[in-house]
């Protein structure tokens, strides 16, 4: 797993000012004569990912500047002074001045976060700059954080070939050995007689066995469960994608990603709560047994349900998963999933939504993503829709026709799987598809931070 960190703290680190264009004349009136001159020389602007080496006498690297942009370039990006950093020359800096605290905060963390790079198939360049912690922030709860996200990106990065069911259930295992957690794991025809029968349905056409992952820590605090879609690819079934659409599944374990990297962060941050993570691990296969459209599945709650689409696999087994984690009673379950294209036309990429029935828990999502610059979107559980996904012949309908709000009734259809425990669900994208501040291309956590930053209140910590 990559793990970013800051750099010791020396003495002889290398002062960086970070400005927008209107705290130009402040920021380099505080330079000596001729490195203010050097910069106005130059022509820098404060403007977003600018960058500028102030040389000293002996030509050396005196102090930098960076700029975060104008204030419509600022609601507009996020991480903005992450760009400026990754231009710095190699040395040690530090962030001397320029920022506010949460802008200081967002700055480091972004720095953390530019300094990814997968490396397990071919080298990548590393950063050239190293950055000190900035006084301040705490620096070892941002590197938690980083390294969960980064957790998150390394396993929707890596392909299928390298992560399937059983290299999904290794990276948990670690994840436990890390933390001092426990793993459970029910593999293959043991889900038919744990009674697990529509993770054992999506999963077993593909050579590597499906499997339900259970990791498990603390004994004291509130119950906090979260379940992650493990579809580590996803063919669609006998209603196969398009080859345009299949280019990407080896993101659909985004969900498992994502909260095997909340995990971490939860775990090693030590918040005092029973967590719990419940992974459903398949691969959506072709095959002679694969299930088959028209097919009636009898769900573990008892719930019946047609399959009109095999491509609509990842409710089916979360399903499974969401009524397993409802028995045991806990005091919030949230699951994560890339779990529709309707999610992604609704808001894109870059936006993780959200459904819940808690306005309060809605109310605290939304001030810790404004906090975090974790984006999201509260999505309506509309009960009118309910109808939509009673097909008549069973209890419900994995793929209801018509096209409309695909989001929202996928979400309905999960949610009938939770009775006992409130319940949030995401429908995550999981990709970064262009780079951006601190996002290299590639596989990306959404809401994760959001939810972290949210937990106290959510959970009465």
């Amino acid at each position: 797993m990559f793990t970013p960190k800051f750099a010791a703290p020396r003495s002889d680190a290398i002062p960086l000012i970070a400005c927008d264009p209107d705290g130009i004349d402040d920021a380099l009136d505080t330079l000596p004569n001729a490195q203010t001159n050097w910069a106005r020389a130059n022509g820098f602007q404060g403007g977003a990912g600018e960058c500028l080496v102030l040389p000293n006498a002996d030509g050396g690297v005196a102090a930098a500047v960076i700029g975060l942009g104008t204030a419509d370039a600022q609601k507009r990006g996020r991480f903005l002074a992450a760009t400026g950093l990754r231009k710095l020359p190699k040395g040690t800096y530090r962030l001397s001045r320029g920022l506010k605290p949460a802008a200081l905060e967002e700055a480091a963390l972004g720095y953390l976060l530019e300094s990814y790079r997968f490396d397990r198939y071919a080298t990548q360049k590393p950063m050239a700059a190293l950055l000190v912690a900035p006084e301040g922030v705490d620096a070892a709860r941002l590197e938690i954080i980083a390294a969960g996200e980064c957790l998150t990106r390394d396993l929707i990065n890596t392909p299928a070939c390298d992560m399937g069911p059983d290299d999904l259930e290794g990276a948990a295992r670690d994840l436990a050995q890390t933390h001092g957690a426990t793993v459970a794991v029910t593999t293959g025809d043991d889900l038919l007689a744990a009674n697990f029968p529509m993770i054992h349905a999506v999963g077993r056409a593909a050579d590597r066995a499906p499997r339900l992952i259970d990791l498990r820590c603390g004994k004291a605090g509130p119950k906090l469960t979260l379940v992650g879609k493990g579809v580590c690819f996803d063919t669609g079934g006998l209603n196969i994608k398009p080859g345009a659409s299949m280019g990407l599944m080896k993101k659909d374990m985004g969900g498992a990603a994502a909260v095997l990297g909340l995990a971490h962060m939860i775990m090693a941050l030590g918040l005092k709560v029973q967590l719990r993570v419940l992974i459903p691990a398949v691969e959506n296969s072709i095959g002679g047994n694969a299930f088959r459209p028209q097919d009636i599945l009898t769900s573990r709650k008892g719930l019946t349900v047609e399959i009109n689409n095999t491509d609509a696999e990842g409710r089916l087994v979360l399903a499974d998963a969401l009524a397993y984690a409802d028995e045991d009673s806990p005091d919030q379950i949230i699951s994560m999933a890339t779990l529709t294209g309707a999610a992604r036309v609704a808001v894109g990429p870059d936006i993780a939504p959200f459904f819940t029935d808690d306005d309060d828990l809605a109310d605290a999502l939304t001030t810790a993503a404004r906090a975090v610059a974790d984006p999201v979107w509260r999505m309506p559980f509309h009960d009118p829709y309910e109808a939509m996904i009673e097909p008549g012949v069973a209890d419900l309908d994995n793929a209801p026709k018509g096209g409309f709000a695909g989001a929202t009734t996928a979400a309905l259809f999960l949610r009938r799987f939770v009775s006992a425990a409130p319940y949030t669900h995401f429908d995550i994208y999981g990709w970064q598809p262009t780079a951006a501040p601190a996002r290299p291309k590639g596989g990306v956590g959404q809401g994760t931070r959001t939810l972290l930053q949210a937990l106290p209140d959510i959970m009465g910590l």
